[in-house]
């Protein structure tokens, strides 16, 4: 029953038809419409089905959108079956088995409809139809948002999916819709889905979020192209691609998302171009199985939140980056098993913590004319069979340039690794490889490192500046046979940084080169690997203070007071047993090391340095100076290198304090391929065997170094207590800018200290939050606002030079 009247304008051309009508149903006026009439119908709720089948307009009053309500109690609400056109509607369903709006034939155009429903689907097109569809909505969150099946097509022009109890767009069955600045999210399933033979997606200048499936999912062999869209902020995968499907992406961006950015397998094809995919939880391209390829070109992958490769392929799968970017993630490519296959070409990879090219289980890479930076390692070829090649390649600021293990054999040409810190080749464990051409400028270790008997060939290769020198060759071990070694023709080195190697001896499968003049000789023969490497010359150590001293200045500290107690607790104890010990009585043990937990820039550094002072004043430590590291100076990225930096940074604290910032870093949750476990077995056992030489302090957040405890006993056993560093107050962080402010001579004005208590008193206090640092930062800050105000001053004195008012207090961040 109709809840009012609806109005029929008739289209005849004769005087006699042009006339209007007003009808009590919406079906009685569709009755009696014919082709081309316009039906305005009266706001109201219409408990109707109805079906359009004439080419007639059917419209609520203007000016009064979503006054007009077609709301049956179950079935279809709206079919059209025509090239009608619809507006301005507000469609309500109920049927769980139907759709809300059906388009079964023709060409019609549906504008500023409104879909409110919990139906099997909002829109539904079938069969021939071919829709235009503009600025419509669909709230559905008990199915698909829109539907497009059966060989339909159609354009959808700023339409928007609000809501999804499944997909927020659907196609299969050999559709083929277009989307055109159309929005999706809120859905439970996938933003956008195509599947089936000849099932075609095309979408332009559209986005997708916060759906709990993919943003968009391809499977079945359908095909889809988006362009210049938005995908973000999903809780499955940013893009799935599985059986035979095509996708091509244009202009996109892909972030926000806590799974694989794109993840494509068996047999799929992936085309991307000028596309950025960024914060994403695991992989940003996942490519799987023979026959799957993804082709990027002018694509930038970067700022992984996660800890996985930013580029996965694997099980046989092809990867091509062209003139791509990958930076800022954990490892920048990872190609593993037997026939996947990785092409890089004109690419940079910067910004890498761990490995920026890593092959393995018998895959390949070529890297032609690419630039990689900053990584721990540049490019690992890790076992047999693994291999390829990289080809007039530059790598910068790495650990280790090149690593080869395990049998792998690839081809390196005319590439130059400059200042990496550990070697700029290392090949070890059976690892073989050609060098062609290489060279290695600025390495803090040596040029080539060639270890175990490798079988590596070196033609034309060439060292500069290395610290430890050029080419190392160890020696093979004493099982191994003749014909081992590797084959070095016609390179040289500098020989820089004062050690120069002992005469050459022969060895099997190594050619001799003559010298030549100057500094430029051959290169060197095998280096005595038990050689002492220089030693830098020592300055003058600065006088030990007095207890007192040193303890004044610890009292001196904002804040920290339950600090401090514990500090001096600590000390009394270490005081009164060295004096026992001197009265010949037995002392009892007193465990150095210590535990410090806390937010950043709560002093635990400089409640350290501190502390071995003190140590050294009272005559425990014998220098009582402060070495900070953290896990990048402990850590390798091959097997035994992370012992070799632990020692080294244990030898450098000796006679002082060890002191390791973010040590639960060392045992990160996933460590499945980590190297942190043995930087801890080192330290346990240095802690071990040299008790009395080093004090350990490990710092770090709270949470997480309670973890790092509970899962390393053998560590938690070595110290003596933990000391917590509280987040320091509103007055404590004003009496740090007061301090600041006194010792560059500033004055804070009593309103510049009244606003700078309500200032730390509401500044955030999250994860950014930087305690004294950010009291310091904050009086920088004043200090620059307060340069940029006095600059316009003509002749300022000494009170505009030196005051500090409110005013030039920073904003909240």
């Amino acid at each position: 029953m109709a809840q009012g009247t609806v109005q029929v304008t008739h289209s005849g051309t004769s005087r006699w038809r042009r006339r209007t009508g007003e009808y009590a149903s919406l079906a009685a006026a569709l009755e009696a419409a014919a082709d081309g009439d316009v039906l305005t119908i009266a706001p109201g709720t219409y408990r109707e089905n109805l079906v359009v089948r004439r080419p007639v307009t059917l419209r609520g009053p203007e000016g009064a959108p979503g006054s007009v309500r077609i709301a049956p109690a179950d079935g279809v609400p709206l079919t059209v079956r025509a090239s009608a056109v619809v507006q301005d509607l507000h469609v309500e369903g109920q049927d769980a088995a139907a759709p809300a709006l059906l388009v079964e034939e023709g060409t019609p155009e549906l504008r500023d409809v409104r879909i409110v429903t919990r139906s099997a689907a909002g829109i539904e097109v079938r069969g021939g139809a071919r829709p235009t569809v503009r600025r419509c909505t669909v709230d559905n969150p008990a199915g698909i948002g829109i539907a497009v099946l059966d060989g339909a097509g159609g354009v959808f022009e700023e339409c928007e999916v609000v809501a999804a109890g499944q997909a927020g767009v659907s196609v299969h069955g050999g559709a083929h819709p277009r989307l055109e600045r159309c929005r999706v999210h809120h859905a439970a399933g996938n933003g956008l889905t195509a599947t089936g033979d000849d099932s075609a997606l095309e979408a332009v200048g559209c986005e997708v979020y916060e759906v709990r499936g993919s943003g968009v999912q391809v499977t079945g062999r359908a095909t889809a192209h988006l362009t210049d869209c938005d995908l973000h902020r999903t809780t499955a995968d940013g893009v799935t691609l599985d059986t035979d499907a095509v996708l091509t992406l244009a202009d996109c961006r892909i972030h926000d998302v806590p799974e694989n950015a794109i993840d494509l397998r068996s047999r799929s094809v992936l085309t991307l171009t000028r596309t950025t995919v960024r914060q994403f939880g695991r992989n940003g391209l996942s490519v799987w199985d023979p026959g799957t390829r993804v082709d990027a070109n002018q694509c930038e992958i970067f700022d992984s939140t996660g800890d996985y490769p930013a580029v996965w392929v694997s099980d046989g799968a092809t990867a091509v980056l062209d003139a791509c970017r990958v930076h800022d993630v954990p490892d920048a490519l990872f190609v593993l098993d037997r026939g996947s296959r990785a092409d890089v070409v004109d690419s940079d990879l910067y910004q890498v913590r761990n490995t920026a090219v890593s092959v393995s289980d018998g895959a390949t890479a070529q890297l032609d004319d690419c630039r990689i930076r900053d990584a721990a390692t540049g490019a690992w070829f890790r076992d047999h069979g693994s291999g390829g090649n990289l080809g007039n390649c530059t790598l910068d600021g790495t650990q280790t340039g090149v690593i080869v293990t395990k049998g792998a054999d690839p081809t390196v040409e005319r590439c130059t690794v400059d200042s990496p810190a550990e070697a700029g080749f290392y090949v070890s464990a059976g690892g073989r490889g050609t060098f062609v051409d290489c060279r290695v400028v600025g390495s803090g270790g040596y040029g080539f490192h060639v270890i175990d008997g490798c079988r590596t060939t070196l033609r034309k290769c060439r060292t500069e500046r290395c610290a430890r020198g050029g080419f190392e060759f160890a020696d093979a071990g004493p099982d191994t046979g003749s014909g081992t070694g590797p084959v070095v023709e016609d390179c040289t080195s500098d020989e820089s940084g004062g050690l120069r190697p002992p005469a050459p001896r022969e060895t099997a499968g190594q050619s001799a080169t003559p010298s030549s003049a100057g500094l430029l000789g051959a290169i060197p023969g095998q280096r005595v690997l038990d050689a002492e490497p220089a030693v830098a010359a020592v300055g003058p150590e600065q006088p030990v203070r007095p207890p007192k001293a040193v303890l004044g200045e610890l009292d001196a500290l904002v804040g920290l007071e339950s600090v401090k107690r514990e500090v001096r607790a600590l000390t009394d104890m270490i005081e009164v047993g060295r004096r026992r010990q001197q009265a010949g009585l037995k002392a009892a043990s007193v465990k150095r090391h210590l535990v410090f937990t806390g937010s950043p820039g709560t002093g635990k550094t400089t409640v350290a340095r501190l502390y071995g002072e003190i140590l050294a004043s009272l005559g425990v430590l014998e220098k009582g100076h402060l070495v900070e590291v953290s896990r990048v100076d402990l850590v390798g990225e091959h097997i035994g290198s992370t012992a070799i930096r632990t020692q080294e940074a244990f030898q450098r604290a000796r006679g002082g304090v060890l002191f390791i910032d973010e040590a639960y870093a060392l045992s990160p949750e996933d460590a499945g391929r980590d190297f942190g476990k043995e930087a801890i077995d080192t330290l346990v056992k240095l802690m071990e065997d040299h008790r009395d030489a080093v004090v350990v302090i490990v710092a770090g957040y709270t949470a997480e170094m309670e973890r790092f405890l509970s899962v390393n006993p053998g560590v938690a056993s070595r110290f003596s207590r933990t000391i917590t560093f509280g987040d320091y107050g509103a007055d404590e962080l004003l009496r740090i800018v007061e301090q600041q402010a006194d010792e560059h001579e500033y004055r804070l004005t009593p309103g510049a200290s009244e606003s700078l208590l309500k200032y730390f008193t509401a500044i955030p206090k999250g994860a950014a939050f930087g305690n004294g640092r950010t009291a310091r930062q904050t009086f920088e800050a004043m200090v620059e606002r307060h340069a940029s105000r006095v600059a316009q001053l003509a002749d300022p004195s000494t009170d505009d030079l030196t005051l500090l008012y409110g005013e030039d207090l920073p904003e909240l961040p």
